[in-house]
């Protein structure tokens, strides 16, 4: 019925305004066509300590799903290489001590989830080459990406991309804070994450166990005794300055909820958490 409409309200205009045999309408079908519907999707799965995931991609609205199959944590940390730099290049440069060169830019990416579960963030992706990374630190405090936990993955340039689902609450980063233009709520929500600050943030977005805080939760990552405090369901890994990523959250009503940033700072390589940038908050 919607589609006859639509090719109705066409014949309409043409004759109105007049239109050459050898253009007819297009149909909504062969709109369809050309503009995808929805993000493309990929998925990721993880293990320790590996990424199994696609050589190359194509470039657009895309939603990148991280499954962790592996006894450990894990994210994927997307970055673009500006300037032609390579894989190689990157991780060479990471050998090295001191901040990433700049030609390194981090795009986000799906945050961590447990094990066994999963998390997904939508990114407006850019050609060119990327990494996927995981820089969670393994019980030796080797990070993961050490022990061979990263993937060159090319981003090829795509004729046409679908639009980034609308959200229902906007987000944005700042040096050291999350603030959301509207209260979250219990059920399910998509959340567009900005960071507006002047260095790159993260959203781990943490459930909480009854009674317990983000500060027990950071005192349990420094030293893992006991049952933990709180379980990852995912959120961003770190966005440049500018960048956006979309994710969605499914709170449950009553919930204790927290945000963690635990980027290290441009200024002195502390964990933004260490100043300040955390965010407690209960689901009604």
């Amino acid at each position: 019925m919607q589609t006859r409409t639509i090719v109705g309200l066409a014949v309409v205009s043409c004759a109105l305004i007049g239109c050459k045999p050898d253009a007819p309408a297009a149909t909504a079908a062969e709109s369809s066509a050309e503009t995808p519907a929805a993000p493309q999707q990929v998925v990721i799965h993880a293990r320790d300590f590996a990424f199994d995931a696609p050589d190359t991609i194509t470039s657009g609205v895309t939603t990148i799903k991280l499954m962790n199959e592996g006894p450990d944590l894990h994210h994927v940390q997307l970055v673009r290489l500006e300037e032609g730099h390579t894989f190689e290049e990157l991780m060479a440069a990471m050998a090295n001590p001191g901040p990433p060169p700049a030609w390194a830019v981090d795009v986000g990416g799906p945050n961590t989830p447990v094990p066994g579960g999963e998390s997904s963030a939508t990114i407006d992706l850019q050609p060119g080459n990327h990494v996927m990374i995981c820089f969670i630190p393994a019980p030796d405090g080797q990070m993961h990406v050490m022990k061979g936990m990263s993937r060159p993955i090319t981003v090829i340039p795509a004729a046409a991309s679908a639009a980034m689902p609308v959200a229902q609450v906007e987000m944005t980063l700042s040096d050291y804070t999350f603030t959301t233009n509207v209260p979250l709520t219990a059920g399910v929500q998509v959340v567009n994450v900005t960071n507006a600050a002047a260095q790159a943030h993260e959203v781990l977005v943490v459930k909480l166990e009854p009674g317990k805080t983000v500060e027990d939760v950071v005192r349990f990552i420094e030293k893992p005794e006991g049952p933990p405090p709180g379980a990852p369901i995912g959120g961003t890994t770190a966005i440049r300055t500018g960048g956006t990523n979309q994710i969605t959250l499914d709170l449950a009503a009553g919930g204790d909820y927290a945000f963690i940033c635990f980027i290290p700072d441009a200024k002195d390589g502390k964990p933004h958490v260490m100043h300040g940038m955390s965010k407690q908050f209960k689901i009604s």
